[in-house]
């Protein structure tokens, strides 16, 4: 038997690969076809830009700090806005002679406008990647989203820009406290430059509520916490039946009596059994051997059988 190849495969080292290197070969040749399907499964190109799109081909880095802790924003995963309170360190490669512009969006958060966005970071006029020489447009707010709310979206997208542009219009003052004045829409906001801006690059996290938030809300919009809660609507309870088939009678009959009115029944049933200067009686040791009376019908039976083994809603009034 010829072992000789067996015995080279076994001398040869172990094949390492740069996972960074190869994330760099995947990002430049297929990675942004990838990107647009996960964009597209959450909805970014809908709700951003109606039927319109774009693919990412300028890598994205965009890093949170948070105590010496790195929060990278990848493509839906979930950043807490406690860790989000600073406005983030973003990357990606360009020459020194362009110019872009770079904002953070989230769809899901609008107050009022259920179509609009709230503008969190807009930074325009950036030479190459510097972003910290850009103009800031509108100051960094940090994620707000409101509790029972859910996930919202947080959309970061780097446009292109032909040459320098005038942002004097949308520009804020200070910090931009005034949610109204935070309002925008991607949408028009392309339409109105698209011949001088290029949507190239798309990172976006998911951040839902923690409890940071109520300072956030009290000491820093000055506003009272926004607080959804789902409104159930009432069960459904079809039409009484003559002849209900299967159904125990009495549960069968409570679905269509007030319930005040059983929640007093079972009242009157505890107070009858109570003595105001006499212990209860114990408690039977063996409640399933105790003889049940002849021609007791089966429903009652079983609500006997509850009573004793106190089950169900006979605990309300033991």
């Amino acid at each position: 038997m010829d072992t000789t190849y067996e015995g080279n495969l076994q001398a040869l080292p172990d094949l390492k690969i740069d996972l960074e290197e190869a994330n760099k070969e995947w990002l430049k040749t297929s990675g942004f076809y990838h990107i647009k399907k996960i964009a597209d499964h959450y909805g970014v190109y809908e709700h951003l830009f109606g039927d319109a799109y774009f693919l990412p081909i300028v890598p994205v880095s965009v890093y949170f700090s948070n105590n010496d802790t790195l929060h990278p924003v990848y493509f839906g995963n979930i950043i807490k806005p406690s860790d989000a309170t600073e406005k983030p360190e973003v990357f990606y490669e360009s020459n020194d002679d362009t110019l872009w512009t770079l904002i953070m969006t989230n769809p899901d958060g609008h107050f009022t406008q259920q179509e609009k966005e709230y503008v969190h970071w807009f930074v325009g006029n950036i030479p190459g990647n510097k972003v910290d020489q850009g103009e800031t447009i509108i100051e960094y707010l940090q994620p707000f989203p409101p509790k029972g709310t859910g996930y919202h979206r947080h959309i970061f997208i780097l446009y292109k820009q032909e040459k320098k542009l005038d942002f004097s219009k949308l520009k804020k003052s200070g910090h931009c406290l005034n949610l109204e004045e935070r309002t925008f829409t991607s949408l028009e906001f392309y339409r109105e430059r698209q011949d001088d801006l290029t949507p190239g690059g798309l990172a976006f996290f998911q951040s839902d509520w923690d409890s940071s938030l109520s300072n956030f809300y009290h000491e820093t919009l000055n506003m009272k916490e926004p607080i959804f809660e789902y409104d159930f609507p009432p069960p459904y309870i079809r039409p009484q039946e003559w002849f209900p088939l299967r159904k125990p009678f009495n549960l069968y009959m409570d679905k269509y009596r007030d319930p005040k009115q059983i929640n007093k029944e079972f009242l009157m049933r505890k107070l009858r059994n109570v003595h105001p200067f006499k212990a209860p009686p114990p408690p039977l040791p063996y409640p399933n051997a105790v003889y049940f009376e002849k021609y007791i019908p089966s429903w009652l039976k079983l609500e006997k059988q509850k009573s004793r083994m106190k089950w169900g809603r006979i605990n309300d009034i033991e």
